[in-house]
């Protein structure tokens, strides 16, 4: 295992193996206040959603609504001593790990691969977030599971929720970036289908126009044309599962997840659905249907230390690679080491310029 506080140092070599009551009116100022902690939900509830809004009425409508949602064992069986110190700088900034699968992707034989990997960092003052997109077949070392019988080798960082689940994939994050993950996030993407048809469709520019050969049409393809264009979930779906269709692959298929979370965000906060309590229900219980969190996780604390966030304070970055190369038979992405120490270095320090600066060089 690489040694705690060298993450992005070059691995050792190894062999590749395969990775299978709301108050009375104070005016407009407390009607303000009193939106953005109804719209402050999401924030904990939908991992890339963590940013957007939500509504909470009240403490018992807010119970009533997050009681489904799903808790994980995320952090017991990860060694103490292998983790990660806070910086002091940080110490009150909190991290995410935010981890999604499509379990209606018909590729997805098996769930045990987790598709999605993204570190969410909530500055420690909460005025804005950044959020780094891992591509699933990034080259990083996995440490041993829990078990004994996996890891401890070079593989495809989604290898390591097939080997060890949600705690050997934080260990495998949190070796690679640095990073001391507070908490963990999952989400089944194809629950964006409900999420985005709760709201009535989300508004999105397609960069290129595009067919996707694995759509949720009837006869399998969908074909998106460049431009402005407001999509439906199972359109908005197929839009952020296509890869095949171009030739950056999976980086293609990030920036198409970023671009729906944006959507998702920003029609989440508008006034449209904040007005209507139908909207308003049918979004909230097609969120808490499609995530789950990790059992420290305190949502309505979450959810009042976030009420001020706004989704303009986003920000989404892809780790740094040096593009796609061969370990074996299995093709991967190449970290870009000294870019990614830099980036995950600014985010452990709570350094939001620092971060913008070297994801623009």
């Amino acid at each position: 295992m690489p040694a705690t506080g060298q993450p992005l140092d070059e691995p050792a070599t190894t062999e590749p193996t395969e990775a299978t009551g709301e108050q009375p009116d104070g005016g407009p100022a407390s009607r303000r206040r009193r939106k953005w902690l109804r719209i402050t939900l999401i924030l904990t509830l939908i991992p890339v959603v963590l940013i957007a809004g939500a509504a909470v009425a009240g403490t018992f409508y807010f119970r009533s609504v997050t009681s489904d949602v799903a808790r994980v064992d995320a952090f017991s069986a990860v060694p103490e001593a292998a983790r990660p110190t806070k910086d002091t700088v940080a110490k009150d900034a909190l991290n995410f790990l935010v981890l999604g699968s499509d379990t209606r992707d018909p590729e997805n034989t098996g769930g045990s691969r987790s598709d999605t990997i993204i570190v969410l960092h909530l500055t420690r003052d909460r005025s804005a977030a950044q959020l780094i997109s891992i591509p699933r077949d990034t080259w990083v070392h996995v440490p041993r599971s829990a078990d004994g019988k996996h890891g401890d080798v070079n593989a495809k960082i989604n290898a390591a929720y097939a080997w060890g689940g949600v705690p050997l994939t934080v260990q495998t994050v949190e070796s690679y970036t640095g990073i001391r993950i507070d908490h963990v996030a999952m989400v089944d993407f194809a629950g964006f289908k409900e999420i985005v048809d709760a709201l009535g469709g989300v508004r999105i520019t397609v960069e290129q126009a595009f067919t996707s050969t694995h759509s949720l049409s009837k006869d399998s393809v969908r074909k998106f044309q460049a431009g402005p264009q407001t999509m439906d979930g199972a359109t908005a779906l197929d839009y952020a599962r296509e890869r095949y269709a171009f030739k950056d692959g999976d980086f293609a298929r990030i920036r198409h997840q970023q671009d729906v979370i944006k959507a998702v965000l920003d029609k989440a906060s508008s006034g449209g659905v904040l007005t209507n309590p139908a909207k308003l229900n049918a979004f909230l219980r097609a969120t808490t249907s499609a995530v789950g969190v990790d059992k420290t996780l305190n949502l309505l604390d979450m959810a009042m230390e976030l009420r001020h966030l706004r989704s303009g304070n986003l920000a989404f970055y892809t780790s740094p690679s040096s593009g796609t190369g061969m370990k074996g038979d299995q093709s991967v992405v190449l970290p870009d080491r000294a870019r990614a120490k830099k980036l995950f270095t600014a985010i452990r320090k709570d350094d939001p310029a620092a971060a913008a600066a070297v994801a623009a060089a």
